[in-house]
């Protein structure tokens, strides 16, 4: 029987002779005295879906708005293909921006919406039927073509704004909250859609969010701002798995982070002194450390074992008491307080019924975990 071919790895990043796309060069954005962009540079490569993630204030919006022309860098340059998108006009940009709010025309069809910009640009007017069906086919919009956009759901007017933002083809997608107004459920389905839009067009797309959730979904890389600096640009897995930061660690998803200092050190594996009289952490350290010096180990809750018996033979073993149980339905978390006042999470999948689930408040438990389980940071 054949094998499957293995579906290519896509990491333009990885690839020295790969040419971005897009190149900030030490870009700065200041109004007055604030600085809302400090001294970036960053490459996004053809194909791309590149997130840029971050709580409220953090610059990511106006890096956007920076690429589609409605602010311009204070300090450095911006390329678009290899040419400085300074001198260049928004309107005369290959970039096309979609809108949290979507700004479809109330009075016009979801077919006159797609092809307004159309009808706009150079293109020859018997081609624009054509181009139009082809976004309605891709967004599978053809059942509500003549519908205006009060006459058709959220997920659906969100889908024509996609639509028409795509419909020139443009190099470059800037989607800004892209799906803020949808309800958890079709925002997760629409996740979904956008990475298969995204895959068939070819087009790149840059999008803003503060949902890490989101970012962690669709992106190819995501970017983690805070204050007008990237933090971490990397693969979501890298991001979740190994951050270089206790920032970066905490905001995205939900970790256990425990100070303390380092002690002993053979190789790659630390240990980690955090409680008086409680056994170190035993855990696995990217480089040397200098012995006593403040670490901090981050580890997330599934990666935390929860029993009422001590278990053995793992590396990591730390008595507690169970403080609060949160219930997710797919998974339970346990906030044990252990040693020193700290709370320490572990996750469990239900796979049992309610009834057959033996840990409950105030019971006296054992966390356990791996010494590659979490990882150590030092900022």
């Amino acid at each position: 029987m054949a094998q499957p071919a293995n579906r290519p790895v896509f990491a333009p990043w990885n690839d020295p002779k790969e040419k971005p796309l897009i190149q900030f060069q030490n870009v700065s954005k200041r109004f007055g005295e604030f600085t809302a962009i400090d001294n970036i540079t960053l490459d996004i490569f053809r194909r791309e879906f590149f997130a840029l993630l971050g709580p409220s204030g953090c610059g990511k919006t106006t890096l956007m708005r920076m690429l589609a022309g409605f602010e311009t860098p204070t300090e450095g340059k911006i390329l678009l293909d290899g040419v400085d998108l300074a001198p260049i006009p928004p309107n005369k940009r290959e970039t096309n921006m979609m809108f949290q709010s979507y700004a479809l025309f109330p009075h016009l069809s979801v077919w006159e919406n797609i092809a307004f910009g159309l009808k706009r640009s150079d293109m020859p007017k018997d081609k624009i039927p054509a181009r139009v069906e082809e976004m309605l086919r891709l967004t599978r919009l053809e059942k509500f073509a003549k519908r205006k956009p009060h006459q058709i759901s959220g997920g659906q007017r969100q889908r024509v704004a996609l639509a028409r933002s795509l419909a020139k083809a443009p190099k470059l997608l800037l989607l800004d909250e892209p799906l803020g107004a949808l309800d958890k459920k079709l925002r997760q389905d629409t996740q979904f859609e956008l990475m298969d839009i995204q895959e068939k067009t070819g087009t790149t797309f840059v999008i803003v969010t503060h949902d890490q959730e989101e970012a962690m979904t669709v992106a190819s890389r995501v970017a983690v701002m805070d204050h007008g600096k990237m933090i971490q640009v990397d693969t979501p897995d890298k991001i979740y798995e190994m951050p270089n930061s206790v920032y970066v660690a905490d905001f995205i998803g939900d970790v256990n982070i425990v100070e303390g200092k380092a002690a002993a050190q053979a190789g790659d594996k630390l240990t980690i002194n955090w409680a008086e009289g409680q056994p170190a952490i035993n855990a696995t350290s990217a480089g040397p450390l200098t012995a006593g010096s403040t670490v901090h180990f981050a580890i997330r809750p599934e990666k935390v074992a929860i029993a009422r018996d001590k278990p053995e033979g793992r590396a990591n073993v730390i008595a507690g008491k169970v403080h609060d149980i949160a219930y997710l339905g797919n998974i339970s978390t346990y906030k044990v307080r252990v040693a020193g006042g700290l709370m320490i999470k572990a996750q469990v999948a239900n796979e049992r019924r309610l009834s057959r689930r033996d840990i409950t408040w105030e019971d006296d438990v054992w966390l356990s975990f791996t010494d590659t389980a979490g990882v150590v940071l030092l900022k």
